[in-house]
């Protein structure tokens, strides 16, 4: 039995927000460089997750730790990620 690996990357979005659009391609192209896997989450479908993010999509969260929003801080990510 194989288990998919855990997802590194996150990203906070939601309906009709055109820096999320932006944020998913650049996210998109990192992870796959980096051989990770990413998902995208819509703050609007959790409460708790829109009390806390709500004005600041999209958001970038590594290993579950928030580490960028309003866009994709690319060198600091790949650096994270071991790609720089």
């Amino acid at each position: 039995m194989t288990t998919d690996p855990p997802v590194r990357l996150e990203l906070l979005t939601r309906a009709g927000c055109h820096l999320c659009v932006t944020a998913r391609e650049t996210l998109t192209r990192v992870a796959a460089e980096a051989g990770v896997t990413s998902r995208e989450v819509d703050v609007d479908t959790d409460p708790e997750l829109r009390a806390e993010y709500g004005d600041r999509v999209p958001v970038v969260l590594l290993d579950g730790r928030e580490h960028s929003y309003f866009t994709v801080d690319v060198s600091r990510l790949r650096g994270d990620l071991g790609i720089a």
